[in-house]
């Protein structure tokens, strides 16, 4: 994701080009999880369904290689984006299940996925100074192949007994506290638009090497890494609701720093605010996540958690943040941002009960 948005900008696409190739790449992620999150609810065996996505990822990405156009462009990442994420929500309840009453542990699994997201945005970031552009496509694929790979020495959790809930998921889904929920997710993600898209591209502009840009995305999931250690005292401590609003506002504010003040100290303090705007976030959320949706809906409460947020938000971020950037500059597209997690923080604090917290 760090690197991607440069390689399509060294095929030529501009800003609305490559706002709107990211915005479909998120798009995905709205369909491609119900669809897979309702597939492991109803047959289990969530591993093969791993498995056979990293597959089918691996194999579609292939013809990127050879993606000139585009239309063509957009269909390989529409294709491989929709196996590539269904592993995800899969593998979070895949992590509940073997954890059973341990939940709180969550943050010290998710943490080496962060410590990959480190090893490779530094690594690849040296290879694109030494390379170019073009090393990001082998790179992609030899993670997809390391999916795979690594897939094959999980095995499914024990069968756990069916039980039916006593509750539709639409029934769970029309509760205030799950709607405020879904809303600041959204906002939240929509808000990491211009970071995701156009942050390396934004700090090429100002002359930074890709080993230095690469050192500045490793640095943020290094301070992410730091805090999953102690999330689960967090979350016994404050609680989700405290939580999600401390992210959101700390996230506003990181959107600022970067969009108004380019130098590197203070790129550096605000790539250590991602702690807080993906990681005790995330955390909160995956929390909250497994607390509302029980029984035979915690595949699809997953899958619905990742499609609004990553998926619709992340969508509709990178798109008008495509069209920002090219209209008005980074400036004021980081000012909307900003603006979109204080709303976020809002909903949060006025309509999520914390007495129905963890």
């Amino acid at each position: 994701m760090p690197y991607w948005g440069l390689y399509l900008q060294s095929k030529g696409f501009d800003a609305v080009a490559i706002g709107s190739l990211m915005a479909l790449l998120m798009a995905t992620k709205i369909v491609a999880p119900n669809v897979w999150g309702w597939l492991g609810d109803h047959i289990g065996h969530r591993m093969l369904i791993v498995r056979l996505a990293a597959v089918a990822s691996f194999v579609i990405f292939l013809a990127m290689f050879d993606a000139d156009t585009f239309v063509v462009v957009g269909i390989v990442m529409v294709l491989f984006s929709f196996f590539w994420n269904a592993s995800l929500p899969q593998f979070e309840v895949i992590t509940f299940s073997y954890l059973k009453g341990r939940v709180a542990r969550y943050a010290h699994i998710r943490l080496w996925g962060s410590v990959g997201f480190i090893l490779t945005v530094v690594l690849v970031g040296m290879l694109v100074d030494l390379k170019g552009a073009a090393v990001i496509l082998p790179s992609v694929l030899a993670m997809f192949f390391g999916i795979l790979l690594t897939s094959l020495f999980v095995s499914d959790p024990k069968s756990e007994v069916k039980v039916e809930s006593e509750e539709s998921i639409f029934g769970v889904l029309k509760r205030p506290a799950i709607i405020a929920f879904f809303a600041a997710v959204f906002l939240m993600q929509m808000a990491h638009g211009p970071y995701y898209a156009f942050y390396s591209i934004y700090l090429s502009d100002y002359d930074y090497s890709k080993t230095v840009i690469g050192l500045l995305w490793g640095l943020g999931v290094l301070a992410e890494v730091a805090l999953f250690l102690v999330m689960h005292r967090l979350l016994e401590r404050w609680g989700g609701k405290l939580l999600l609003i401390i992210s959101l506002l700390l996230a506003a504010l990181r959107w600022l720093l970067i969009g108004y003040f380019p130098e590197l100290p203070v790129l550096v303090f605000a790539q250590l605010l991602h702690a807080a705007t993906f990681g005790s976030f995330h955390a909160a959320a995956i929390h909250l996540v497994h607390h509302y949706f029980r029984g035979p809906h915690k595949g699809r409460g997953q899958a619905l958690y990742s499609s609004l947020s990553f998926g619709a938000g992340g969508a509709v971020g990178a798109f008008a943040s495509g069209i920002s950037w090219q209209q008005w500059g980074p400036n004021l597209t980081y000012i909307m941002a900003a603006i979109a997690c204080l709303l976020g923080a809002y909903i949060v604090w006025q309509y999520i009960d914390a007495a129905h917290d963890f």
